[in-house]
């Protein structure tokens, strides 16, 4: 089941793109090595593991500190998805639209959701014994 919440290119096909000055777009989108796209597929399947887990909950997805500038980005699970999705296809992500006034308590950091997994796992198992 395809998720893509991003709206479509309003350049796309324009012969006019402002980005065309940035230069070939081909040039720019990066090959995934093997290693890439064995850690990106594998953060796929662990995102798939922490929204089954944690959306129940209330948790609206995943917050992650950005380097370049000092903020907290709040990713919904499936605008996540999407762009790890895109990342893994095309070897770039397209700009997305920040979530609108988030509140931080819905949402959790992706250590944070290992840990949680791991919990889960080791309580199941416990169970199981």
């Amino acid at each position: 089941m395809p998720h893509d919440p991003l709206p479509p290119d309003p350049f796309a096909g324009d012969p006019e793109d402002p980005s065309m000055a940035l230069g070939d777009q081909d040039e720019q989108d990066q090959q995934l090595g093997d290693e890439e796209r064995a850690e990106l597929l594998s953060d796929l399947a662990d995102l798939a593991v922490y929204q089954a887990l944690l959306e129940p909950r209330g948790i609206r997805g995943i917050v992650v500190d950005c380097a370049d500038c000092g903020e907290a980005h709040y990713h919904d699970w499936e605008l996540l998805r999407s762009s790890l999705e895109q990342l893994l296809n095309d070897g770039r992500m397209r700009p997305h639209e920040p979530a609108y006034e988030p509140n931080p308590g819905n949402y959790v950091s992706w250590e944070y959701c290992r840990g949680f997994a791991d919990g889960v796992i080791e309580t199941e198992d416990q169970r199981s014994r």
